[in-house]
């Protein structure tokens, strides 16, 4: 078994299949599936059902996904750790980060590290909520993850390094029910139309929070394409609450942004993993922290 089996197997996961994996390597399919045979061979155990064109998962194959990422990510953490360290003149670093928490303060974070290692590019991964953050870093799918958690965050793997935080606000369609100007008080919400996230984020939680308190709203819409909600708050299908980091945006396409009272916030965080770390990730740790300081 060598790093680079264990790399291709990981392609046909990532890719859903030998034909894009051997795309994606710029290898032939005869290539990508010879390696593969090899693998099975000294593990002596098949990863995959070959169903047609389709590749399924075998239990086996299941087992093998987080001991190859932990091993590929080693390698290269050696691999960059040799090369010029410090200068980070290329390379790609992958971050799993939740939606809203996407818009910033990761633009922010990403700006400032650009800023001082132009060479490398940053890879940004959906996860769509803070569980969902941790297992990614925890697994080696991404190397940092950047989440909002209202409580403490869990797991022996991960390390979370305080980045601010981020405010409940309302979003209204500019004739609205709330005047500009003013907060909103968040019993002022019984009666209105919400149009809320999927369960298991901040957001949700919050709104949730609210009804368990005995504030009687109605759900107008329920998506788990958060893109969707300023369209349909414009389009006077309901009222959405947010965080904080949509303000610029909404605002910029014509909805009002109002505070809720009392302030309510999430916890922002970026999740590392305890052991070492590649060095753009270090890099982008040291450079991300210090950028939100500054704001």
């Amino acid at each position: 078994m060598d790093v680079r089996q264990l790399e291709y197997f990981l392609a046909i996961v990532d890719h859903g299949g030998f034909n894009r994996a051997a795309s994606a390597l710029y290898l032939s399919q005869p290539s990508l599936s010879q390696a593969v045979q090899a693998l099975e061979r000294d593990l002596g155990s098949s990863l995959f059902h070959r169903i047609g064109r389709r590749a399924v998962l075998t239990e086996a194959g299941s087992a093998l996904i987080e001991p190859a990422r932990a091993a590929v990510r080693s390698l290269e953490t050696a691999r960059a750790s040799v090369t010029a360290v410090h200068e980070l003149r290329a390379g790609r670093l992958d971050i799993a980060a939740m939606p809203s928490q996407a818009v910033e303060p990761l633009t922010t974070m990403i700006r400032a590290f650009r800023g001082r290692y132009p060479g490398v590019s940053v890879n940004i991964r959906a996860a769509f909520t803070s569980g969902d953050v941790v297992d990614m870093v925890r697994t080696g799918a991404a190397e940092l993850g950047l989440l909002a958690t209202s409580g403490p965050l869990t797991g022996k793997e991960v390390v979370a390094h305080a980045a601010g935080e981020q405010r409940f606000v309302l979003v209204t369609p500019p004739d609205g029910p709330f005047p500009a100007g003013r907060p909103v008080a968040c019993e002022e919400l019984a009666g209105q139309q919400l149009i809320v996230g999927q369960r298991g984020t901040g957001m949700r939680a919050y709104v949730d929070g609210l009804r368990e308190r005995g504030i009687d709203f109605a759900i107008a819409t329920e998506t788990e394409h958060r893109v969707a909600i300023l369209p349909l708050v414009l389009a006077g299908a309901g009222l959405a609450v947010v965080t904080e980091s949509w303000r610029t945006m909404a605002e910029r396409a014509g909805a009002l942004v109002l505070d809720i009272e009392p302030r309510t916030a999430l916890q922002i965080a970026l999740v590392s993993r305890r052991a070492e770390q590649a060095p753009a990730a270090r890099a982008f740790l040291n450079c991300a922290l210090a950028a939100v300081d500054r704001t």
